[in-house]
């Protein structure tokens, strides 16, 4: 006599399904995040409020028309290292104010700090208030 039964549950799990689920998953996140990712970052700059507490030796100046200046004298911009390290001569921990208009590009500007950078110089960003 036969007792088994004829309705065998089956201990498989088919996962061809949750393949499905998965690979549709993956299909809409790569397209959604070309999408997303150029506005990730929205930034607030923050605005300038109060005075530094750090004394100026000099200052560096550029115009839009990307004239440099330090102080109130014109400097071409191949002299500007050079006139830099000859004004700041022995003064301890020197401290640049780098000055420059909204329309100069920030190359002019990054050139200014590397110089400084390069010998050791603070530089400070002046912002409108």
């Amino acid at each position: 006599m036969n007792l088994r039964g004829r309705n065998k549950v089956s201990p498989e799990f088919s996962m061809s399904s949750m393949t499905d689920i998965v690979f549709l998953l993956l299909v809409f996140f790569m397209l959604t995040s070309p999408v997303i990712t150029p506005e990730a970052l929205d930034l607030i700059l923050p605005k300038a409020k109060g005075k530094t507490t750090n004394k100026q030796d000099l200052a560096v100046s550029i115009t839009k028309d990307l004239s440099v200046y330090i102080n109130d004298k014109k400097i071409g911009k191949n002299q500007l290292e050079l006139e830099l390290q000859k004004q700041l001569k022995g003064v301890e921990n020197p401290t640049i104010i780098l000055r420059a208009e909204e329309s100069v590009p920030i190359q002019d500007a990054v050139n200014v700090m590397d110089i400084a950078k390069r010998n050791r110089y603070k530089i400070v960003l002046a912002v409108k208030p």
